[in-house]
């Protein structure tokens, strides 16, 4: 893939970063690290809109909010908690006890002075309007492939206060490369015209192409000139996640057998590798080089099948289906990802344009544009990443596809196959049995660790 640039000379370096892809961190390295940092930028008499992310992240944040409250709270005049839905749906306030650290309806006994909302996404009243990226810059990131302007709003919150503070993970990302940093304005909080655009740009570039790409992606430069439209001052707090097994640290080892979960699988949110802090984009760049390091494990040859085990913070196929994308580049041509997750009833609760369209590759969209392009186009993103790599032939409509993709989900055949995915029965799925075959590779907590093949 074109890179847009390589990291600029010296960004990460201008974070902060405590721990490296070698480490893990206790609590009272975190802690230390996030006082130091906050403790001496001049956040005093100045309000803070801090990100974070939902359900479909991990790392231990509330370990970190309280961190960031201690460090903030008495010194600032506002602090607001925003979470980043993107378009997922809203969380309960339940939800967002647990992933926050408080007790259910009482924010205050944990975080005394601070607001904590959803992103109202739905809403039209959240956002404020930055202002437009002009068509031509839209055509020169997409190469040509594009070629409008991108109206830039972004949810009020972020713009009524001086700072915006994003505190959350960096992983490999379908859409973007590696996430985390700006990500969390678009499409965190941002308006339907910029998420649309740069999930379709990501999509016409492919999901498995840029997948854990390192450097300036067509999409990340995008954001990052969103991002530069928003009035505060942007800063983040960068997390590598990592887990632990048996008082151990485990960071994404090699792996070259095929009928075995390769390797240990990151992400559970049980300890981290590393902090990053400074400027959003600096921090990103930091956070990313441990990210790469740590969050791709590499197989020699490709599989035949994958069971892809998906963890329950995925509760629909909309999120789920990163347990695809992370696996795609592994799996040979002709073969087939299972999507084991029984706890999965639905595709999308908030995206039913899916169904009218179903899943299919990018080359069925792009030939018939005209039948496609008034549907959301992170809608028609989604699609192609979930189906992966393909050709349509327009003359004979017929459609030939890389990879089988099978749902082993609480989600009825019927809809299954209306959507153009494969069904399996979940109750006939026998993990060890799936692990024994020596063509079959079992990812358990499938969605935050990238799978390729060496080279």
């Amino acid at each position: 893939m074109t890179l847009i640039g390589d990291l600029p000379p010296g960004l990460a370096a201008s974070a902060t970063r405590v721990g490296d892809a070698s480490t893990v961190l206790d609590d009272e390295q975190v802690t230390e690290f996030v006082a130091d940092q906050l403790g001496a930028h001049p956040f005093d008499g100045r309000s803070v809109c801090v990100l974070v992310p939902d359900a479909t992240r991990t790392c231990p944040l509330p370990l970190l909010m309280r961190a960031v409250h201690g460090a903030l709270h008495g010194r600032v005049t506002r602090l607001t908690v925003l979470v980043a839905l993107g378009t997922h749906a809203p969380m309960t306030e339940e939800a967002l006890a647990a992933h926050l650290g408080y007790p259910p309806g009482r924010p205050a006994d944990s975080y005394p002075g601070t607001t904590v909302v959803n992103h109202e996404w739905w809403q039209p009243e959240t956002f404020a309007d930055l202002g437009t990226i002009p068509a031509t810059r839209i055509a020169e990131l997409s190469g040509g492939r594009m070629d409008l302007d991108v109206p830039v709003l972004l949810n009020r919150a972020v713009v009524d206060h001086d700072i915006a503070l994003v505190v959350g993970p960096v992983l490999p990302h379908e859409v973007v490369g590696i996430s985390g940093g700006n990500k969390y304005f678009f499409p965190g909080v941002g308006g339907q015209r910029i998420i649309d655009v740069s999930h379709w740009l990501g999509a016409l570039i492919t999901s498995a192409e840029i997948i854990g790409t390192t450097g300036i992606t067509p999409v990340r430069a995008l954001i990052d000139d969103g991002a530069a439209l928003i009035p505060s001052e942007k800063l983040a707090l960068c997390v590598v996640t990592a887990e632990v097994a048996d008082g151990a640290a485990d960071s994404g080892v090699d792996s070259t057998v095929p009928a075995a979960a390769a390797g240990p699988q990151a992400g559970t949110g049980s300890a981290l590798h590393s902090v990053s802090f400074g400027e959003t984009r600096a921090a990103w760049a930091s956070a990313a080089e441990v990210c790469a390091a740590t969050h791709v494990t590499y197989l020699d040859a490709p599989v035949r099948r994958v069971l892809s085990v998906v963890p329950e913070m995925y509760d629909e196929i909309w999120t789920a289906a990163k347990g695809f994308y992370k696996l795609e580049p592994v799996v040979a041509d002709g073969g087939e990802v299972v999507l084991y997750a029984p706890h999965v009833t639905e595709i999308s609760s908030t995206h039913p344009e899916i169904h009218e369209v179903g899943y299919h590759c990018r080359d069925y969209f792009v030939a018939q544009w005209d039948r496609f392009s008034h549907v959301h186009w992170g809608v028609l993103a989604h699609s192609t990443h979930l189906r992966g790599a393909g050709i349509y032939d327009a003359a004979t409509g017929e459609e030939r596809l890389r990879v089988q993709v099978t749902l082993a989900t609480g989600i009825p055949e019927d809809v299954c196959r209306a959507a153009n995915l494969g069904y399996l029965d979940p109750a006939t799925v026998d993990p060890a049995a799936f692990a024994a075959d020596p063509d079959t590779l079992v990812v358990p907590r499938a969605g935050e660790m990238l799978f390729r093949l060496r080279r």
